[in-house]
């Protein structure tokens, strides 16, 4: 038997033979960018694009397993998206991972740019531990900076900044591909970007597009367009487009102020050290204070009487409308729940955007438990009637069709998604249910109530 001393002697002695990896799971040849609490600012958290992060543990089981589906994730995702991870398990990220609420391992977080910069929306993934689950849920975050072009908006489009280069990609296609969201990315601010579908054909004419899809350069300058040739893969469209302007830096380049900060900092013979990134705690906090706070959207209207739903909404001759239905609230003076927050500023946001862009959009309103045709609403589409979260449809009685938005996903109400699926009701899109007898207010039920009301 062996001794105490013997045995802690072992022990020590076999600890010391153990391969040591500096890098955790990830090898610096893997796929997998490895960030710590230093680096995670600089190249997440101000980068323009959409990541995935995983916090894990060497010793844990569980992560173990997924290293493969990640790293086969983060090959799919290779100039689209950034798959990174944190080493948990090191003394100097367990703070950082203590901050960003990690609780178990591996904990996977999206991280999604947002209109503050810095500042993005951080969102715990919790769907499959598959390299497809995992590549699609990335992709769909992936910001959408293409604006879709018709026949009758084309040459206000191309007439705006004329000197700014801009890119068209001509597709059958109705949504827009990861692909090109991720070059609009790469070229933000020094390209414009946009999507024409083949069956406007007065574009498709003019410039002489044959094949789909067809991605069209125009240099700007009054100079004549060029259509590319090559593969359609990321590498060789960026330098397709990097004869017209240079491709933005990763992260996103500082902007005017940060430049003309940096500049007197070198003139002043101060500068930044390497074990302080840009994009640091200080710098943040300089950048909110130098950049306006941006403004709120504007609320979206609401509908609070039943003659209102009725006349805008579920008129026999209404178009397709989107509705935001809130839930009842147990006492007057509570506040809306996160999810319903989350709802109504999404919906603002989308409806602002297309404001902003001058491009139609069908109305969005909110629908208030008070509103006692909301009630009857719900039981007409079968939905719960003491639904405790807020539900998204929407419906067009002229046609007669109506769709619920899937919250199921955690109650996923990100501006991403709720835009994405509103894109998708916009291009016909996605399955459609009939609307069932009794939700649309015929003209002699109208005339009913009208007497009624009379009396």
């Amino acid at each position: 038997m062996l001794q105490p001393s013997s045995a802690l002697l072992l022990v020590a002695s076999l600890l010391a033979a153990l391969p040591v990896n500096a890098d955790g799971l990830y090898t610096k040849k893997s796929p997998v960018l490895q960030v710590n609490q230093k680096s995670y600012n600089q190249l997440i958290a101000n980068s323009n694009y959409t990541s995935i992060v995983e916090f894990y543990a060497p010793w844990c089981g569980h992560c173990q397993n997924l290293k493969p589906a990640y790293e086969k994730a983060a090959k799919n995702l290779d100039g689209l998206a950034k798959v990174a991870a944190v080493n948990c398990d090191d003394d100097a990220n367990k703070p950082f991972c203590g901050q960003m609420g990690v609780q178990g391992f591996p904990t996977l977080k999206i991280v999604t740019p947002s209109k503050k910069p810095g500042k993005p929306r951080v969102e715990d993934y919790q769907g499959p531990r598959t390299a497809k689950a995992i590549v699609d849920a990335v992709a769909e975050r992936i910001p959408n900076h293409v604006k879709r072009i018709t026949d009758k908006n084309l040459d206000e489009w191309l007439s705006e900044d004329g000197e700014t280069p801009k890119a068209i990609l001509f597709t059958e296609k109705g949504t827009t591909s990861s692909l090109i969201r991720a070059l609009a990315i790469d070229f933000l601010g020094s390209i414009k970007v946009a999507q024409i579908r083949d069956k406007e054909t007065a574009a498709v004419d003019r410039f002489g597009i044959a094949e789909f899809p067809s991605l069209v350069l125009l240099p700007g300058n009054g100079k004549e367009h060029i259509v590319y040739n090559g593969e359609l893969k990321k590498g060789p469209i960026v330098e397709f487009f990097s004869q017209a302007a240079a491709p933005n830096a990763d992260p996103a380049p500082a902007t005017e102020k940060t430049k003309s900060h940096s500049s007197k900092s070198s003139a002043s013979g101060k500068e930044p050290t390497s074990n302080e990134p840009l994009g640091s705690e200080d710098s943040t906090i300089e950048a909110k204070h130098s950049a306006p706070t941006p403004t709120p959207p504007p609320a979206i209207d609401t509908l609070g009487t039943p003659d209102a739903l009725e006349a805008v909404c579920l008129a026999p001759k209404s178009g397709t409308c989107v509705l935001a239905l809130i839930p009842e609230s147990g006492d007057p003076d509570t506040e809306a729940s996160a999810s319903t927050k989350e709802a109504l500023e999404s919906l603002a946001e989308v409806a602002h955007k297309h404001t902003q862009r001058k491009t139609k959009l069908f109305p969005l309103y909110s629908v208030p438990a008070s509103n006692a045709a909301a009630k009857a609403l719900r039981a007409g589409l079968g939905l719960p009637e003491d639904s405790k979260s807020v539900e998204i449809v929407a419906l067009n009685a002229r046609r007669g069709w109506w769709r619920l938005y899937d919250s199921s996903d955690r109650a996923d109400f990100s501006p991403v998604r709720v835009e994405a699926w509103i894109d998708a009701i916009r291009l016909g899109e996605g399955p459609r249910n009939k609307l069932p007898e009794g939700i649309v207010v015929t003209t002699d039920e109208a005339a009913k109530k009208a007497d009624h009301d009379e009396l």
